[in-house]
């Protein structure tokens, strides 16, 4: 085999070899664990929680509902007639899944052209950007991972008009979010980290 072509092989292999950026953390109930597992997650949250004040157990807790730490998570397919795929249910991609045109709108507001939505560190960021317009423009505090996590559903303008009132399993949902952001307060609270 020429050399060559034996290292492209070797690459290729270590590469397959890494493991995939959208395989999630082990447990994550605990949210020691996912930080430790992932000191590059701690970062990102850490980072977010100084520029916008967004606490590191809301941006986990709205993460795990909406792509359970999956970097690459997209909406399942629709279906017609239960078997042709007519295309995903929206364009909401990666670990915040953030639409298509709501990322444009913060990567133009923000000046982050290349910031992606597979990347915690951008994904994070864009948490916080959110968060903060949830804060401004509805009066949501950045610590009530309920209501953030409806405006972050229902966009501000849902939020302001409560559209999340006609859907009960959305109320149900934005509950576990903020249930699950306490037991994660509460466990970093007690965890030992950098």
């Amino acid at each position: 085999m020429k050399t060559p072509l034996r290292a492209m092989l070797i690459v290729l292999l270590l590469a397959s070899c890494g493991g995939s950026s959208s395989t999630p953390p082990r447990d994550l109930d605990n949210a020691c664990t996912i930080l430790k597992q992932r000191p590059n997650y701690h970062r990102a949250f850490k980072n977010v929680e100084r520029k916008w004040g967004v606490p590191i157990h809301v941006q986990m807790a709205t993460i795990h509902q909406e792509s359970k730490f999956v970097s690459d998570a997209r909406t399942p397919f629709r279906y017609v007639l239960g078997v042709i795929p007519m295309g995903r249910q929206s364009s909401a991609f990666g670990y915040s899944q953030a639409l298509d045109a709501t990322w444009d709108e913060y990567r133009a507001d923000q000046g982050r052209r290349s910031a992606k939505r597979d990347d915690i560190r951008d994904a994070t960021d864009f948490m916080g950007w959110y968060m903060n317009i949830s804060r401004e423009r509805n009066g949501i505090p950045l610590t009530d991972a309920r209501n953030q996590y409806l405006a972050y559903h229902e966009g501000h303008t849902g939020f302001s008009r409560a559209s999340y009132n006609r859907k009960p399993w959305l109320v149900g949902v934005s509950s576990k979010v903020a249930a699950r952001s306490l037991m994660y307060r509460d466990q970093i609270a007690a965890c030992r980290l950098r």
